[in-house]
């Protein structure tokens, strides 16, 4: 006999497998259920297209009527590109509706809750909230700060060297941790690299997946005085779009080299530490960007955390050691003089990638 939490857990698959295309909306699913029997699903494919609950009721016609509704997400209550699925639901008949976890958004959260027990409706929220939570925590930081979610990642050797002394790192990790890699770049929507990253390895910043074509994320390339050669594979934007972020005084003549090539140039104010990251930030999500995968080097990682801009850290670990005293490592930038001042994390969880360790965690606090 089969749960609550089965008809949930199987919402919260069908909403994960969109995972990547429906940015900027949240991943949603939804399942209908009678008299013990599955008579509909749904899951948000795509911005703009209708939502996890109208596919469910699509696919139950009739059947509907008395049924109960498990949904990863509070049905909205407002207009958007599509109907308010809320309305939907209070019209459908159903008799009971489990939700997950409600909408993030705080100017419209539990509306839609109300707008069903109004309508005498029974509704239960809480339902593997955790799971729903983590699952749209990219929707739910833009929704609580209107800026993208970004995520720190990088590769290490078990002592904590991510290069050679000389810059050398390829390769640290497996080829199966590589793919992981890649499986990532498909489902965010901006992945960010320094341009010492550009001058010393070239990269493509493309999404590469076996047997099926990758979505490409925008890539962006924080570069104060425009040192990106013309000729990077990260300018050719035939595959992907290129936005290279720089001070406010670079060089006009570099600007209309590189927007002539079709490279989109975003300036910031330039600080004593560098480009200002929260304006950039800014200005990346009026762009629509959501999230961002940070690929950078040592400085880079080190300037997002002084600027306490990272909100979830993905780290693996090769079964490697480098040693080497002048070794790199994941953070350089300014020392500090206490622990008491570090970061503070909590772990997530450890997976084996092949023969390397992935370890999620998150800024203590953050939302999950």
């Amino acid at each position: 006999m089969k749960t609550d939490r089965d008809y949930m857990e199987l919402a919260l698959q069908l909403a994960a497998s969109a995972k990547g295309n429906t940015n900027p909306n949240p991943c949603v699913g939804a399942v209908l259920v009678k008299d013990g029997v599955i008579v509909g699903t749904g899951l948000h494919r795509k911005a703009g297209e209708p939502h996890a609950e109208v596919h469910a009721f699509n696919m139950a016609g009739d059947h509907a009527k008395g049924a109960t509704l498990y949904v990863t997400l509070e049905p909205c209550s407002h207009f958007g590109k599509t109907p308010p699925c809320a309305k939907l639901v209070k019209e459908s008949g159903v008799s009971r509706v489990v939700v997950a976890t409600m909408d993030p958004n705080p100017s419209v959260a539990g509306r839609g809750i109300n707008l069903l027990k109004e309508a005498g409706i029974e509704v239960e929220v809480g339902l593997l909230e955790q799971e729903a939570r983590k699952l749209n925590e990219r929707f739910i930081h833009n929704m609580l700060t209107n800026k993208p979610f970004v995520i720190s990642k990088f590769a290490m050797t078990m002592d904590g060297k991510i290069a050679t002394h000389n810059g050398h790192s390829k390769w640290i990790t497996s080829e199966e941790s590589r793919l992981q890699v890649h499986k990532l770049r498909h489902e965010i929507d901006a992945i960010l690299v320094g341009v010492g990253t550009v001058l010393a390895d070239n990269p493509l910043l493309t999404t590469r997946l076996p047997h099926r074509e990758g979505k490409n994320p925008i890539r962006i390339i924080l570069d104060s005085d425009l040192k990106t050669p013309l000729h990077a594979n990260a300018v050719d934007t035939a595959e992907a779009q290129t936005i290279v972020v720089c001070g406010k005084n670079a060089d006009a003549k570099k600007v209309k080299q590189l927007s002539d090539k079709g490279v989109q140039i975003l300036s910031v104010t330039k600080t004593e530490e560098g480009l200002n990251l929260i304006e950039m930030l800014d200005e990346l999500y009026k762009f629509g960007i959501t999230d961002l995968l940070v690929e950078g080097g040592a400085e880079i990682n080190a300037s997002f955390l002084r600027a306490g801009l990272i909100n979830k850290v993905l780290v693996y670990i090769a079964p490697k050691l480098l040693g080497g005293r002048h070794s790199k490592t994941p953070f350089a930038g300014m020392d500090i003089n206490s622990i008491d001042d570090a970061l503070q994390l909590e772990f997530d969880s450890i997976e084996q990638v092949g023969p390397d360790l992935c370890i999620t965690a998150y800024p203590t606090g953050e939302t999950k």
